[in-house]
């Protein structure tokens, strides 16, 4: 029979699972991302269109959110679902695109709406 390890047989071993298992198979890929990203041009059409691909994958997502959630969110009424998405772009209109500004404004009316219509 094989012993043991000492060390991963205790209270560490999760934190070795957690650096094998999520750590580097994210960070291999963000490493060979600013390898190969030095030599592209930030204005080329590739990067044009991956920020294309990116932004429509963002929007499906969120589209997705709003018009059937998973879980607890699916209890929040669709008008104050529609108005928290609306609160976001307003916001991220009106102060130069700061991203944690409206998603604290997001919230904040989903809290709120879901406080005032007592949804959940």
């Amino acid at each position: 029979m094989t012993q043991p390890i000492a060390w991963l047989d205790g209270p560490h071993w999760p934190y070795l699972a957690l650096i094998l298992f999520a750590v580097l198979p994210t960070e291999i890929w963000r490493w060979l991302a600013v390898a190969f990203a030095r030599g592209l041009d930030a204005d080329s059409a590739l990067l044009d269109w991956v920020r294309a691909v990116a932004t429509a994958l963002l929007a499906g997502i969120v589209a997705k959110l709003v018009v059937s959630p998973p879980g607890v969110l699916a209890q929040v009424p669709v008008p104050v679902r529609v108005a928290a998405l609306a609160a976001a772009v307003a916001v991220m209109a009106l102060s130069r695109r700061r991203m944690m500004l409206a998603v604290l404004m997001a919230e904040a009316v989903l809290i709120g709406g879901v406080w005032l219509f007592g949804a959940i």
